[in-house]
């Protein structure tokens, strides 16, 4: 079993989309993920239509930081980005939640906030679009313990494993994957070094091989996705690199 590979466009503010996504199918890559704004990207037909003469998939839509809200103007525009995903035959959707309060997390707040996903989640089913959850530092769900605890008030929405995050709270990540494997649908990718989000292998935030391979133990299929670092490089340069690393562990 191989996975498909895709790449973050989390840095492409107003890409030419037929230049860039060129560049990640020459390179490699089997797909991107999505995060521009709708009035960039125009029309779902038009992505398609790129992709399809470039010969590239978009892996997953990603929407606006959650709030803890159900009727605010932010829950209605991630209703839109799914709605725009399944006008792509596009199956994942990713989000992440609200930053950090000045306060400790409180059970209400997790529920609130299981809630909103949960109300997105069951938007999307019907659309054949999976609502997922990206954990982050800095947000409300904070370590591994609010982590788990989550993820076990969740139901329909589903989970973006990225791994980093899990690596800044501690966690075996093996035994996260374990965990959660039955509500992973989406993976990230990434490094850090020296405090810094570097390119894929520079950093060595984990051991990768065996990161991949406990995911294919567990029989997930979906995409992997890298998010590139942050250094001032040519898009270009940042592709190849991430993409050779992951040809130099068999990818």
């Amino acid at each position: 079993m191989t996975f498909s590979l895709a790449y973050s466009t989390l840095y492409w503010q107003s890409p030419n989309l037929e230049r860039e996504l060129t560049l990640l199918k020459t390179s490699g890559w089997h797909g991107w993920e999505t995060r521009q704004s709708l009035d960039w990207l125009g029309s779902a037909h038009r992505v398609r239509r790129i992709c399809q003469a470039v010969g590239i998939e978009v892996a997953a839509v990603c929407g606006p930081n959650v709030t803890l809200s159900t009727t605010d103007a932010v829950h209605e525009i991630n209703k839109r980005r799914i709605e725009f995903a399944s006008d792509l035959e596009v199956s994942v959707f990713m989000t992440k939640g609200p930053g950090r309060f000045d306060r400790s997390t409180t059970n209400q707040d997790l529920d609130q906030m299981a809630c909103v996903y949960e109300d997105l989640a069951v938007y999307a089913k019907p659309l054949g679009v999976t609502v997922t959850f990206h954990p982050h530092v800095n947000h409300l769900v904070d370590s591994a313990d609010e982590w788990r605890k989550f993820m076990s008030r969740l139901g329909q929405c589903q989970l973006c494993f990225d791994m980093s995050h899990a690596v800044h709270w501690g966690c075996d990540l093996t035994q996260a994957v374990h965990d959660f494997r039955h509500q992973i649908s989406y993976v990230h990718l990434h490094d850090y070094k020296n405090g810094n989000s570097v390119q894929l292998g520079e950093g060595m935030m984990c051991d990768y091989p065996t990161f991949l391979s406990t995911l294919k133990n567990i029989g997930y299929e979906g995409w992997i996705t890298v998010c590139p670092g942050q250094a001032e490089a040519p898009v270009s340069e940042k592709i190849r690199v991430n993409r050779a690393y992951l040809k130099s562990i068999g990818y």
